[in-house]
């Protein structure tokens, strides 16, 4: 019987572990790609005269529609946001696309192989230039949780802690010259999402069905999910969601329902947070310990819609966090997450820090 792999389950690629190479001669246009679900969002950022270009594609994570159109949402929303700046793809000093789903290397894959066909039809219509030849050459496909703990800790050593309609935790520290990085959670709503929208949404539904059958106590979820659901009673409820069945994205929207009666004082909502801080609290414990971040000072950036509930959430998770890194500094982020994408991107071209965190966040918000 093989033994279990404990090698970390996402690594960076050497050009992102930082401090980067030697700043590369003419660099000037980065490209960062945040990749979900439900959209992408593409940005080309001019280094030299800060300036910042969005585009906008469909879903690029590969588990909710393929590779083929996953990929070809990643190069809409890249030329849209290219030709906003109006530069060609051999422009670009370096590319990171953060992308969700669970074979970041199928992307990889699919991308350079339709970015190596470009470069062939460039080859055949005229001769073939040196920026021809760098389309896709620098172009580095992570897994999102990669650009959401750079955006969370401006690519620096520090956790991401994710929680939209799915949870995931990632980090980085360094033990004297090594680099390590480790990924707790992010195993799916079926199998994880502890702490997520998602969780919440369902959890809550659990909660009123045990109100209903009186092995729990009461709650006002249960008339505030006949009302969100439109059911009629909590037993239809409970049937739609194995017969209609609610999508994921359905469940994790009742969480804004959670937030609000957490905030009202409804003990089985506020409870339900204090689990959900638990749960990803023991996600960044095992990131703490498998990146030797224990014992010094690191931030932790809390990011996705969930902690939009606020106090009730983020309160109980920083206390988990302190009870083993006194140290941390637990915050929300406000960076979307494309601009972790970006400083990854600087710092494979050799530009790590060419551009603060705040003016990079100030030319996102300014550009949506």
């Amino acid at each position: 019987m093989p033994a279990v792999d404990r090698a970390p389950l996402v690594t960076l690629p050497p050009a992102l572990a930082g401090p980067g190479p030697a700043a590369r001669d003419g660099a000037r246009y980065v490209l960062g790609i945040d990749g979900g679900a439900t959209k992408t969002l593409a940005a080309v950022l001019d280094l030299q005269r800060r300036v910042l270009h969005l585009g906008h594609g469909g879903p690029s994570n590969e588990d909710a529609v393929g590779t083929r159109l996953a990929v070809n949402a990643v190069l809409d929303a890249t030329d849209q946001a290219l030709a906003r700046a109006g530069i060609a793809q051999g422009e670009l000093a370096a590319a990171v696309l953060a992308v969700a789903g669970t074979d970041t290397d199928s992307i990889d894959r699919h991308l350079h192989e339709l970015l190596a066909d470009r470069r062939s039809q460039l080859a055949d219509r005229r001769s073939h230039s040196s920026s021809d030849r760098s389309i896709g050459e620098d172009w580095i496909v992570v897994n999102d949780v990669v650009g959401a703990w750079a955006t969370a800790t401006g690519a620096r050593p520090g956790v991401g802690v994710i929680s939209g309609t799915g949870s995931n935790v990632f980090g980085v520290g360094r033990v004297g010259s090594e680099i390590r990085s480790w990924r707790a959670g992010g195993w799916g709503h079926l199998l994880g999402d502890e702490g997520s929208g998602y969780w919440l949404g369902a959890q809550s539904i659990v909660a009123a069905l045990h109100d209903r059958d009186g092995s729990g106590p009461p709650t006002a979820l249960s008339d505030a999910a006949l009302r969100f659901f439109g059911a009629t009673s909590i037993e239809t409820l409970a049937a739609s969601v194995y017969t209609t069945p609610l999508s994921k994205g359905e469940l994790a929207a009742f969480a804004i329902e959670t937030s609000r009666l957490a905030g009202e004082g409804d003990a089985v909502a506020r409870g339900l947070y204090l689990r959900a801080a638990s749960e990803l609290g023991e996600q960044v414990r095992a990131v703490i310990s498998r990146t030797g971040l224990a014992g010094e000072a690191f931030p932790v950036g809390l990011i996705g819609s969930a902690f939009r509930a606020g106090e009730v959430f983020t309160e109980p998770l920083t206390d988990a966090v302190h009870a083993v890194a006194p140290e941390a500094d637990v915050f929300p982020v406000e960076m979307p997450p494309v601009g972790g994408s970006l400083l990854l991107a600087a710092r494979a071209c050799g530009l790590d820090g060419a551009i603060p965190v705040d003016e990079l966040a100030r030319l996102i918000d300014s550009a949506s």
